[in-house]
């Protein structure tokens, strides 16, 4: 029997090609993030508003009001029919996202709400806030209070992320937390810094944290064994986005100089990095499946591809 080589892995593709950048005309994004599918995405306004875009073609699509403060960020549904946000004014906001109306209004945090997500189903909203609380919102029930409320925090809760049975969360504490809701079990990482963000990884093993020291780290989820750390990019004063790549194989973050930073996850070398602006890259989103990232500074958003990827050209009706 003939045994056949087996095929070199192909070279990553980066989003090294900047395909198009718009004005959000929200005043400072504090967030933008890609829809499921990876085909819209939303913004995140200092100006109050809320908005849905389709940043191929650089289109707005809807504009949602109904935050009495800065925006700070959103999530879309499993389905694309509805949005949650979270802000400064202590609200989390359930959008319709076909109307634009708003559908319910969850008040019960005591300060600012950082970060929101929905469940895999989701019926549930997840938020994390200054309070040092995480609370789980029913999206269903009449009932305005959470149905469940995580107080393990000991200061301000950055960053929230939601697997099928986990909530994993960043505080200023120093420390990622992670709740098997299953087993019913909390499992602590000390980092020591300030988190800013923290991510699963697409494949669920590990979890990636960034901090006020300038530095990444990746962990193993079960063990909390690191596996890794990152540094080159600048992050001491501002909370900024990391994430995976769309197969694993790079870590990404934001940094204060205006660039985007992509690391090898194995070698921990720096791969790539992209210069977006003059101001901090405050906010990125990766797309689900394909090598395009979404960045965001100060008042604009720019889409990023590598160069196999063309821009949409925006309908003129």
């Amino acid at each position: 029997m003939m045994a056949f080589p087996v095929p070199r892995p192909q070279a990553p593709r980066f989003p090294s090609h900047q395909i198009r950048s718009f004005a959000s005309g929200q005043g400072a994004v504090r967030a933008v993030r890609f829809n499921v599918d990876g085909n819209y995405c939303l913004t995140c306004g200092s100006d109050k508003s809320l908005k849905l875009w389709n940043p191929h073609r650089g289109t707005l699509l809807k504009t949602y009001y109904g935050h009495g403060y800065e925006v700070l960020d959103a999530a879309g549904s499993c389905d694309n029919s509805q949005v949650c946000s979270c802000g400064a004014d202590k609200t989390v906001v359930l959008w319709d996202v076909a109307t634009g109306k708003l559908v319910r209004k969850f008040r019960g945090h005591g300060g600012k709400v950082n970060c929101v997500q929905f469940n895999e189903e989701s019926t549930v909203i997840v938020s994390g806030s200054i309070d040092t609380s995480i609370r789980c919102w029913d999206c269903r029930s009449r009932t305005s209070e959470p149905i469940q409320i995580l107080k393990e925090a000991k200061d301000g809760v950055s960053s929230v992320k939601v697997s099928d049975h986990e909530i994993l969360s960043g505080s200023v504490d120093g420390r990622i937390r992670r709740y098997d809701l299953r087993m019913g079990q909390l499992f602590v990482d000390f980092v020591g810094s300030p988190i800013s963000s923290v991510c699963f990884s697409r494949d669920s093993q590990c979890s990636l944290s960034s901090s006020l020291d300038s530095t990444l780290r990746l962990l193993d989820k079960e063990t909390g064994e690191l596996l890794g750390d990152y540094m080159g990019h600048k992050n001491t004063e501002y909370k900024l986005d990391c994430c995976f790549n769309e197969c694993d194989t790079h870590v990404v973050s934001g940094s204060e100089d205006g660039c985007v930073y992509f690391w090898d996850l194995v070698k921990g070398s720096l791969a790539v990095t992209l210069s977006v602006g003059k101001g901090v890259v405050q906010s990125l989103s990766y797309h689900p499946t394909e090598p395009c990232l979404l960045t965001a500074t100060q008042g604009a958003v720019q889409l990023w591809g590598d160069e196999n990827c063309e821009a949409d050209t925006p309908s003129t009706s």
